[in-house]
């Protein structure tokens, strides 16, 4: 039997569009992972005012790559410096294409001198096997895919809970019998818990104090019964997939941008390859911002803010396209504050509306029409309304702006994409990004 590829399904809906327009799509969250233990609204405050546990370990695609031309296959076909990149540190992975536009980030550990982990939602793996395999790189993959695609189920490889929140600190000294090694953020090191090897990966959830520990998935019921034990005098809380879904909204992060392969002729046969039923045929696009020309949702790495991360000490696909756009950056990210009147009464009829998640593309304007789409929208109670991750015209971006956005869900093709729809407006702020004040000073001061 023949999969469909991505290429086919595009052929088939007529184009990349037709393809992924999706209007009302719900957001997907892990279906492993319970979606509330004692409610979104307490979950979040945990990370804020307390102490939280997330469990990661079943919606992220890992990969492997090993061999003696691993650096070289990853620095070929990504944007990162190479040169300083240590053994148990981990990067954000910037992969562009010729054109300058992000296929889409991932997680990047150096685990050896040739052995890399990649972690993520796989579009980026897709790019570096496809891209090392074509050009007879030496070098090898491994590759455990999330619980929900795991063919034939089975347990994940690794396991990775995350301790986040001011008091994250304390519950890791008292379970471990004393403080870590010291560890500059986004590094790791090698620990023991009751004699099982962990590593500690210096890691934040909204900008709070907070550590990642990962390792084997034999070792995974130990370490979390442990972690809950050891927690519950401070008031230890378990996030579930649903309140999971929305720090990245106040931390700065849009998560999954559309990967930029769509259109390029040169990436035929990589768009052969993919399959139909992955994230780059299957990641619905919705919202009251519609366009008939899929480029429209491309994006820069330096619109999502990852400009400090492109290093030109080296060759690689996008280099050029990368150089010229760096002067010319249209489009900042930032964070809108929707008023909350408009909230109850577009989302709540009245009425506090409860969890608010969605990843789609609404207008942004404001009296001069179109300056910007949302990529990411939640309820952050801490905060007390809904936040929208949101690329915006540079010239409107500085924090108290006042624009508008449009809630509402475009039918797609058939329908003039400036139509008025009637759609309800939600007045919003515009404020910075990372939105977290911790976040945005003391973040990343020791990275």
């Amino acid at each position: 039997m023949t999969i469909p590829s991505l290429q086919d399904g595009i052929d088939k809906a007529g184009s990349a569009i037709n393809l992924l327009w999706k209007p009302g799509a719900e957001p997907w969250t892990p279906e492993v992972v319970e979606r509330e233990y004692s409610g979104w609204r307490q979950e979040q405050t945990a990370w804020h005012d307390g102490v939280a546990l997330l469990n990661l370990s079943h919606h992220m695609y890992d990969m492997w790559i090993e061999g003696p031309d691993a650096t070289r296959a990853l620095a070929d076909h990504g944007a990162n410096n190479f040169e300083k990149f240590a053994i148990g540190q981990a990067k954000q992975y910037v992969p562009v294409t010729r054109s300058g536009h992000i296929v889409t980030d991932g997680i990047l550990a150096r685990e050896g001198e040739n052995k890399y982990l990649l972690t993520g939602i796989p579009a980026a793996q897709h790019w570096v096997q496809y891209h090392a395999e074509k050009g007879g790189y030496d070098v090898g993959f491994v590759t455990d895919p999330s619980s929900a695609f795991r063919q034939g189920g089975g347990d994940p490889k690794l396991f990775r809970y995350q301790i986040q929140g001011p008091l994250a600190a304390e519950l890791v000294e008292r379970a471990f019998g004393g403080p870590l090694p010291e560890t500059k953020f986004f590094h790791s090191t090698a620990v023991t818990l009751d004699g099982r090897p962990l590593r500690a990966l210096r890691h934040g959830m909204a900008g709070q104090a907070g550590f990642e520990f990962s390792g084997l998935w034999e070792h995974a019921a130990y370490v979390h019964e442990k972690f809950l034990k050891t927690g519950e005098p401070l008031g230890l809380v378990q996030v579930g997939a649903l309140a999971y879904t929305t720090p990245s909204v106040e931390s700065g992060w849009i998560p999954s941008p559309v990967p930029g392969i769509y259109t390029d002729p040169e990436l035929l046969d990589y768009r052969r390859q993919l399959p139909l039923f992955g994230i780059e045929g299957k990641r619905p696009l919705n919202g009251s911002h519609f366009s008939e020309d899929i480029e429209d949702y491309y994006v820069s790495p330096y619109e999502l803010g990852y400009g400090k991360m492109i290093s030109f000490n080296h060759d690689f696909i996008g280099r050029d396209a990368l150089e010229k756009a760096r002067d010319e950056v249209r489009r900042t990210k930032v964070t809108l504050v929707l008023d909350p009147d408009d909230v109850r009464r577009v989302l709540g009829d009245g009425e506090d509306p409860g969890f608010v998640l969605t990843y789609a593309r609404h207008r942004v304007e404001t009296a001069a029409g179109l300056v910007g789409t949302t990529m990411q929208t939640a309820s952050i109670d801490p905060v007390g309304t809904v936040l929208a991750q949101t690329l915006i015209d540079s010239e409107h971006a500085a924090p108290g702006t006042e624009v508008t956005v449009v809630w509402g869900e475009h039918p797609g093709a058939g329908t003039d994409p400036e139509a008025d729809l009637g759609f309800p407006r939600i007045r919003a702020t515009v404020q910075p990004s990372p939105f977290n004040q911790h976040a945005r000073t003391l973040y990343r001061r020791d990275r």
